[in-house]
């Protein structure tokens, strides 16, 4: 793994803010050059600490009003198992994310739905009726905080 020096820090940081920002006005802000910049990124990218740059979209605007996060618990923690629920979430646009834990619960799903009855078909009618799935809970997102895509960066 590459050590990273201020530079690349404070790229992968102005980045994580905008990822559509011209290499003309980081050079300007990073005091480097724009070539210097494009290389930077580059070699960042091929060594794989810049992963991909999607678009952040309006969940509001495209009438996803209901965000939560999900807690599943199955009947039991084999492989067959977690196939069957990554075959689930996968066939599952609503579940826009989803980690397995330890703990009480084996896996959370973070979900956007349109409204509280589309969330409640997403438990009723997709979730609780998998046969590998024995409990969700569930908790609705009142309002975000803080974006959640920006990570710590080494200082």
């Amino acid at each position: 793994m590459m050590k990273l020096d201020s530079k690349d820090i404070a790229l992968l940081a102005t980045l994580q803010m905008d990822a559509q920002v011209s290499a003309l006005e980081m050079a300007e802000k990073l005091a480097m050059s724009a070539s210097q910049i494009g290389r930077r990124r580059q070699r960042l990218e091929s060594d794989g600490y810049i992963l991909n740059t999607p678009a952040r979209l309006n969940a509001n605007l495209l009438g996803l009003n209901v965000q939560a996060f999900i807690q599943v618990q199955t009947d039991s923690q084999t492989a067959k198992t977690h196939s069957s629920v990554a075959a689930l979430i996968a066939r599952t646009p609503e579940v826009v994310a989803a980690w397995t834990l330890t703990g009480e619960s084996d896996y959370l799903f973070r979900v956007f739905c349109t409204d509280l009855s589309s969330l409640n078909h997403l438990i009723q009618s997709i979730l609780l009726p998998h046969p590998v799935i024995g409990r969700v809970h569930s908790q609705i997102v009142m309002d975000q905080l803080k974006d959640d895509t920006a990570l710590p960066l080494p200082q």
